[in-house]
């Protein structure tokens, strides 16, 4: 099969695109609204994309708040999120207002951060404290088209739970992390990590 995915003419029940770039790490982002709201989000379009210095990218359908609040305060935070932690992280992901904070709707507990003033899951492993740098617009083409924005921030401070610290290396196998697949209800667990040797 090939289709174009401008028109989308797949003849499938659900378009095949996110089933097909799997599987996508989870950045379970933190930001402070103007008026002191904490909010945490979920975002499957979300990696690291480079690493001296570092930076990670996490990219919104529409402005929602995680976005104005980066571009508003200039920081944000990405949590590990992970198999213990897959029922707060899927309750953060409802639509709500802006005066509402998702850790407390979900009951998690959050600690503060080192670099910059919004706070990370407590329970998370690993967290990732950012300094926001820029946004790029996406354009929106075609019929039915949502405009998309990437979000890109320079990590300034890096928490990682010592457990997950064995012999001087991260060992996340036993932290589980989770990603996301195709489809709103599929997720997958890493929990098997393999070496191979690379050429060279």
């Amino acid at each position: 099969m090939h289709y174009d995915p401008r028109i989308n003419d797949h003849h499938l029940k659900h378009d095949p695109f996110t089933a097909l770039v799997v599987p996508r790490p989870i950045g379970w982002v933190t930001t402070i609204s103007p008026s002191g709201v904490v909010n945490l989000a979920p975002y499957s379009f979300f990696n690291a994309v480079a690493s001296r210095p570092p930076y990670v990218m996490f990219s919104s359908a529409g402005p929602k708040h995680s976005q104005r609040h980066a571009e508003q305060s200039g920081e944000f935070v990405t949590s590990l999120t992970t198999w213990e932690l897959r029922e707060e992280m899927s309750a953060t992901s409802a639509d709500v207002g802006p005066e509402v904070s998702e850790p407390e709707v979900a009951g998690l507990e959050m600690a503060p951060s080192i670099a910059v003033k919004p706070p990370r899951v407590k329970k998370s492993p690993v967290a990732l404290e950012c300094k926001y740098w820029k946004t790029i617009e996406l354009p929106a083409v075609g019929a039915g088209a949502i405009a998309y924005a990437i979000v890109i921030g320079e990590v300034v401070g890096i928490y990682i739970d010592d457990a997950v610290i064995v012999e001087g290396r991260i060992d996340l196998s036993g932290a589980r992390p989770i990603a996301r697949l195709g489809y709103l209800d599929q997720y997958a667990v890493v929990d098997t990590i393999f070496k191979m040797r690379r050429p060279g």
